[in-house]
Order: C-alpha cells, then sequence, then structure tokens
C-alpha cells in the first residue's frame, strides 16, 4: 500500500509530523506492506539560495511585519511540540532557504530506496544543525551521508535532473487539494492533514490498509518442490 506525503524542508509541522508518522508506522503489524512516497512542496519558492536571513526569527518578522520578540513567541509552541516528538528546532539557527534542489536530492535518493533517510538528514540539518540547504556542497555530504555515490549527486545537482517531478509533484498538490503541508494521502483514499498525535496516523493506516488487503490479499505461492540449498548449508 502506498502513502504519498507532501511537506517541504523548511516546515517545522512537517518535521514532526514525519516522526509522528513513523511512530505510528512501527506500530503497525503491516508496515513491510506500506511503501512511503515523498512529493514535493513549496512554501516560499521565491527564497533565494543565497540566504538573505539570519534566522528563522528574521524571515518571519519581514515576511508578516512582526519583531522579533513576536517571532520568538510564535516559534516556542512550535519548538515545544517538537521536543514531544523527538525533534530538535533551533529557529535561532534555522536558516530560510529555498528547496528545490534538495527536493531533487529526494527524488533521486527514492530511486534507491533512501527517500526517508535523506529527507530526515535534511530536516535535521536545516532545523537543528542550522545549515544552509540550498547549498550544493552541504547537499551533496547529506546525500553520501545517506549512502547515495558522491559521484551521481554532484552530476544531478549540476544539472536539471528531477527539476520535472518536482514541479509535477507541487502541480498535482493543487489538483488534489492541497493547502498546507504536511499532507498524508494513503492508498488514494485517505488523507490526513498537519502533524496529527501518532494514534491519528495509526487509525489511519489500519482503516486504509484493512480496504486495501481486501483488495490484495496475499496469495501464497503454489510451491513445486525441487532440490535446493538452505542457509544452513544443507543441500
Amino acid at each position: 500500500m502506498k502513502i504519498e506525503i507532501w511537506s517541504d524542508i523548511v516546515c517545522p509541522f512537517c518535521y514532526i509530523g514525519k516522526h509522528n508518522f513513523e511512530t505510528a508506522l512501527q506500530q503497525f503489524d503491516g508496515q513491510q506492506a506500506v511503501e512511503v512516497e515523498w512529493k514535493s512542496f513549496q512554501l516560499d519558492p521565491d527564497l533565494p539560495k543565497n540566504p538573505t536571513y539570519a534566522n528563522t526569527y528574521q524571515y518571519l518578522a519581514e515576511r508578516k511585519g512582526l519583531n522579533i520578540t513576536q517571532a520568538r513567541e510564535m516559534t516556542a509552541g512550535v519548538a515545544s511540540t517538537g521536543k514531544k516528538a523527538g525533534v530538535e528546532l533551533n529557529f535561532d539557527k534555522a536558516i530560510p532557504a529555498n528547496t528545490w534542489d534538495a527536493h531533487r536530492l529526494i527524488h533521486l535518493a527514492q530511486t534507491e530506496g533512501l527517500g526517508s533517510q535523506v529527507k530526515e538528514n535534511l530536516f535535521r540539518t536545516h532545523f537543528t544543525e542550522g545549515k544552509n540547504i540550498s547549498d550544493i556542497d552541504t547537499l551533496v555530504a547529506l546525500g553520501k551521508e545517506a549512502g547515495l555515490d558522491e559521484a551521481t549527486i554532484t552530476a544531478v545537482l549540476g544539472s536539471d535532473q528531477y527539476a520535472y517531478e518536482v514541479a509535477q509533484d507541487i502541480q498535482e498538490a493543487g489538483n488534489i487539494g492541497v493547502r498546507g503541508v504536511p499532507f498524508f494521502v494513503f492508498d488514494r483514499k485517505y488523507a490526513v492533514s498537519g502533524a496529527q498525535p501518532p494514534e491519528v496516523f495509526l487509525q489511519t493506516l489500519e482503516k486504509a490498509f484493512t480496504e486495501w488487503r481486501q483488495a490484495n490479499p496475499a496469495v501464497p505461492f503454489d510451491v513445486t518442490e525441487g532440490p535446493a540449498c538452505g542457509p544452513d548449508g544443507e543441500c
């Protein structure tokens, strides 16, 4: 069963939502039959790749007409919620930057089954470590950390590869009515919007999976036995 997740790396609730969803998935008996696909979304596509803001507080102050104190107060509750979900949100260090290339890296990672790991690395690098996630050297290092080939990462980020896929994700989000992220779609039947608690994700997982399993029953193979070797060395 496929679960598609639209999110952006500079979205704190996307980071929280990822952890809450994964907590639910770990508790779910059918997790081995679940495929997670990360979908691209940009909260602010106009953000420059060369950051002009020192941290999230400056960004919020300018974009929302706040002062720094108000920006701190606005994010305090979010940071507290993140701590409960097991994520560290350092808004005083997080640098708002364009996420286009980061999304292309995620698409590359998904071809190797490493999408969730790269996504986690990006969230941590942005929110906890306060690094520029539009910096190519940073993206290459994050991809390598997850297990991707350095030469492949460099080649992809030096081209426009996966740009079409990122654009398609963003357009599809609009087509299906995504107005904010994170947005989780279960088997194209059910959706969960926002960083819901793990129990909400677990309930939706169980409901969607029950219906999916009914339509896709696990049929055991009709095996014709013959000479074979086993892992215990017996042949």
